[in-house]
C-alpha cells in the first residue's frame, strides 16, 4: 500500500516550495499522490501537473477556500476540481480581489504604526506569489526584526483584535461547497479539529448544514490531531455519509517541523482514500 497527502500548499499561496518542487519532494519521499490546495487560487496547478507528467506521482488539482460560518473561519477543500472552469476561476478571482483590498488596509495600519513594510518590499520578497496572506506579513515582521518569530507576529499584530488586523469579506460556507461542485470537484471540510470555537454539537450542526449543501468529505486524518480526534471525525463522517480524507497541511518553511506526507512524523494517509476522489 502506498501513501498520499491531500492537503498541500505551494509558494503560489503561503507555502515556501514551488509547485514543481512539491512534485520533486513527493518523489523523494515516495508519495503516490498529493493534492495541491493553495488558498483561494488554482494558479499553481498547471506547473505541478507538468512537473508530474510521466512520473510516479499523481497531482490532484485542488483548492482551499476560506469561508465563514457564524463569524468563524471555516476552510473548504475542493479536490479533483476542473481548475479551467471559467465561471469557477472568475469567482475565485473575486475572492482574491477581496483579499487584496483587505491587504491594502492592513498595510496602511502597519505603516501608520511605523513598520517599514511596503508593496515594493512585499513584491521583492515574495516574487511569483499569487496570493499574499497574513503569513507573508508575519515572515516580514520576523525578518525585519519586529518580532522574534512568526507566531509572535500573529499574536501581537496579525490575529483578530490585534492592531494590524482587518477582517476579510469571506464567502459563506455553503456557497464555497456549491462553488466547488460547480467545477465538478469534491468539497471536503478541512481540519475540523481546528475549529475550537465550535462545540461538538455545533460542529455536528455545521456538518449537517454542509451535507445539505453538497459536502462530500471531511478531513479526518490530519497533522494536528490529538488522541481521539480521528475517531470523533470518523464517527461524524459515518453519521452524515461522508468519505474521509487526510492531509499534512504542508507549507514548507512557513510551518517548521511539519513535513509533506508525514506531518509531524506520525501521519500516514493510505492510497486507498483516492478511490473517493478520482
Amino acid at each position: 500500500m502506498g501513501f498520499i497527502d491531500l492537503h498541500v500548499h505551494s509558494n503560489i499561496s503561503d507555502g515556501s516550495l514551488t509547485p514543481a518542487e512539491l512534485v520533486d519532494t513527493a518523489k523523494k519521499i515516495g508519495l503516490k499522490a498529493f493534492a495541491l490546495t493553495d488558498h483561494d487560487t488554482v494558479a499553481g496547478i498547471p506547473e505541478a501537473l507538468s512537473a508530474a507528467k510521466n512520473s510516479s506521482v499523481t497531482v490532484i488539482p485542488g483548492i482551499e477556500i476560506s469561508a465563514e460560518y457564524k463569524g468563524i473561519d471555516i476552510h473548504i477543500l475542493g479536490l479533483n476540481i476542473d481548475y479551467k472552469n471559467a465561471d469557477f476561476v472568475s469567482r475565485v478571482q473575486e475572492y482574491a480581489n477581496q483579499r487584496l483590498n483587505r491587504n491594502k488596509k492592513m498595510l496602511t495600519k502597519m505603516q501608520e504604526m511605523g513598520f517599514d513594510i511596503t508593496d515594493e518590499r512585499i513584491a521583492a520578497r515574495f516574487s511569483g506569489v499569487n496570493v499574499i496572506t497574513r503569513a507573508h506579513y508575519a515572515i516580514l515582521f520576523t525578518e525585519l526584526g519586529y518580532t522574534k518569530d512568526n507566531d509572535e507576529a500573529f499574536e501581537k499584530y496579525l490575529n483578530p483584535d490585534c492592531p494590524c488586523y482587518i477582517p476579510r469579506v469571506k464567502v459563506p460556507v455553503t456557497e464555497a461547497v456549491k462553488l466547488i461542485l460547480s467545477a465538478n470537484g469534491k468539497p471536503v471540510m478541512a481540519h475540523p479539529v481546528l475549529y475550537n470555537k465550535l462545540s461538538d454539537a455545533k460542529l455536528d450542526e455545521l456538518t449537517a448544514l454542509l451535507k445539505d449543501a453538497g459536502l462530500m468529505g471531511i478531513e479526518a486524518i490530519y497533522s494536528k490531531n490529538k488522541e481521539g480526534d480521528e475517531e470523533k471525525i470518523r464517527l461524524l463522517a459515518e453519521k452524515y455519509n461522508l468519505f474521509i480524507t487526510g492531509g499534512s497541511d504542508f507549507h514548507g518553511d512557513a510551518k517548521p517541523g511539519l513535513y509533506m506526507g508525514t506531518g509531524y512524523g506520525n501521519l500516514a494517509i493510505p492510497e486507498e482514500l483516492l478511490q473517493n476522489i478520482l
